[in-house]
């Protein structure tokens, strides 16, 4: 038990326990409209023919996830009816502090039995998602937080999600002890899969290979059939729940839409292919042809050949099976689909009050990732924050600020005026800007969502020198 409860805590610093329980405490709301009830379970998937004990974020009737509108009070009773102690973070949403759900900073774990309950603005909508802040997030404790904005409650178009997980049988304890100590501790084990970049250096792309590769729980083996009207209009909300992989969503057939890039829309960007790293999230609008089909959209891992995905059919279509493994490897991100996104609501323009520089390090030799520079990012409220993030890694790092939304200012030293997110994919040796504005004070977690990257030191955090 010592060594689980270790290694869970790697990820969360050590500075939070020196804050006043008051800050937590203060902030919790008991009043008001009777909350939805959200439970923390365990449960059983089958998973390549096997039983596999995992964890659940569920409504009651056992419906996962949230779904409210743009607007509404975020009124979550919050219950822990599994065997562990754990936490909740609300991914995409910009709550207080003291309710962002990273243990210690500043609430503390909560224990089996115990219920916590949560109010505040839920925002303006969007696709986002909930996860452990733990290691526990590799045993799929994470569900769709979907807020409809107003003109999609009226729209005519159905709602799809594919939530997208990889999975072992391994505990993400062993995964991580694997890691740690080399050799063939690039898991699965099949390990760490190279490409050749800059100068002949090579490229490290995935440092586990999971058992599978799950959408909606399931793989392609048995993969989840979606009824769909002939003609009909879809928007399929895709979010990354991966602890390890990223992915490049393929919808074949479909030509599709991008509209929105982490809940916040963009000018839209048609085409087939749509990169999405871990704890980012895509909205793509599809128009499905007049007859009768069956439409798979996959999800191809980065630089490998394994896949999943779900089928969207028509009532009597002929569904064909599909394989695990594609043809061809799936592409390798880069700066170049980001290159060309923009926001429909940038940030107003004004100079940067606060300007940082980062430098994103490590490798897989002994398996310390880092962020230099991470120890200083103190703001006040009201100033427009720059952050630069050198690369100098071998492998990309989807870097995740709590609390805040930014903008993709700069890409390899180009200024651009691109989409606005919470989780931006840094490759190897690339060099990326951001800029957000500090309106929501506390001691905000600024990390990889590699969540093994993050547990061996890939965190910081932005410091408001005011909280309260």
């Amino acid at each position: 038990m010592y060594r689980r409860q270790f290694l869970n805590r790697l990820m969360l610093g050590t500075a939070a326990a020196c804050l006043p329980a008051s800050a937590f405490a203060a902030s919790i709301d008991n009043s008001g409209a009777s909350p939805v009830p959200l439970s923390i379970t365990d449960r059983t998937i089958e998973v390549n023919g096997r039983a596999a004990r995992v964890y659940g974020l569920q409504r009651p009737g056992g419906a996962p996830g949230l779904v409210l509108n743009a607007g509404d009070l975020f009124n979550v009773t919050l219950s822990n009816q599994s065997a562990e102690p754990t936490l909740i973070h609300w991914h995409g949403l910009t709550p207080p502090w003291a309710l962002d759900g990273v243990p210690d900073n500043p609430a503390p774990l909560l224990r089996p039995g115990e219920e916590r309950r949560y109010t505040f603005p839920v925002g303006e909508g969007g696709t986002h998602w909930m996860h452990a802040h733990t290691l526990q997030e590799q045993s799929l404790l994470s569900a769709p937080l979907i807020v409809r904005k107003a003109d999609e409650q009226g729209e005519d178009r159905q709602e799809v999600v594919m939530l997208l997980h990889d999975f072992s049988f391994k505990s993400p304890e062993e995964l991580l002890a694997g890691l740690q100590s080399g050799g063939d501790g690039r898991q699965g084990m099949g390990g760490m899969h190279g490409m050749h970049g800059m100068s002949g250096m090579q490229m490290d792309i995935n440092d586990i290979d999971f058992d599978a590769y799950l959408t909606n729980d399931r793989t392609l083996d048995d993969p989840e059939i979606i009824p769909v009207e002939k003609g009909g209009r879809v928007r399929l909300r895709i979010i990354n729940a991966a602890a390890a992989t990223a992915f490049t969503l393929d919808t074949i057939a479909l030509r599709a839409r991008l509209a929105a890039v982490d809940g916040r829309e963009i000018a839209p960007v048609a085409g087939r292919y749509f990169p999405v790293s871990m704890g980012q999230r895509l909205d793509l609008l599809l128009d499905l042809p007049a007859g009768e089909g069956a439409y798979p959209v996959l999800a191809l891992r980065e630089g490998a050949l394994e896949q999943t995905g779900l089928i969207l059919a028509t009532q009597g279509a002929s569904v064909s099976r599909l394989s695990t493994k594609a043809e061809t490897s799936g592409p390798v991100l880069d700066t170049a689909f980001e290159a060309g996104l923009s926001a429909r609501q940038p940030l107003p323009q004004t100079d940067a009050t606060r300007r940082f520089n980062l430098t994103l390090g490590g490798s897989m030799n002994g398996y310390q990732w880092s962020i230099v520079g991470g120890d200083g990012l103190n703001v006040s409220r009201g100033d427009r924050v720059q952050i630069a993030m050198r690369n100098m890694s071998m492998m990309g790092h989807p870097m995740h600020l709590h609390g805040h939304h930014f903008q993709v200012v700069g890409l390899n030293g180009r200024a651009i005026n691109g989409a606005v997110r919470d989780t931006l994919h840094v490759p190897a040796m690339a060099t990326v800007e951001i800029a957000f504005d500090a309106q929501n004070p506390g001691r905000w977690p600024f990390h990889c969502h590699q969540l093994y990257h993050m547990a061996s030191g890939m965190m910081a955090y932005v410091n408001y020198d005011r909280v309260g």
